[in-house]
């Protein structure tokens, strides 16, 4: 568990991960931004907050979605297997 902490591929994977949920939040309140200016006044501002707290659970679910994924010790599903053993 330490090693990981000096590992710098870990500290550049870590690194390029922050910078992409940057760039991909700031492009999330741009666009909710947009999208919410086309609603009534009234509205607004629950959309906005909907918008960016729905973002923000879908990022975090596909986050952990792809750790689990990252943490399989086994194929989950083989499909090119199943195609080879059955043309032969």
């Amino acid at each position: 568990m330490f090693a990981l902490l000096t590992d710098p591929q870990a500290w550049i994977a870590f690194a390029t991960l922050t910078a992409l949920e940057m760039v991909l939040g700031i492009d999330n309140v741009i666009f909710i931004s947009i999208l919410v200016d086309k609603l009534p006044r009234r509205r607004r501002e629950l959309a906005r907050r909907l918008g960016l707290f729905m973002a923000m659970f879908m990022r975090i679910g596909l986050l952990l979605g792809l750790s689990w994924i990252i943490g399989l010790a086994a194929p989950l599903f083989n499909v090119l297997r199943r195609i080879f053993q059955a043309a032969t």
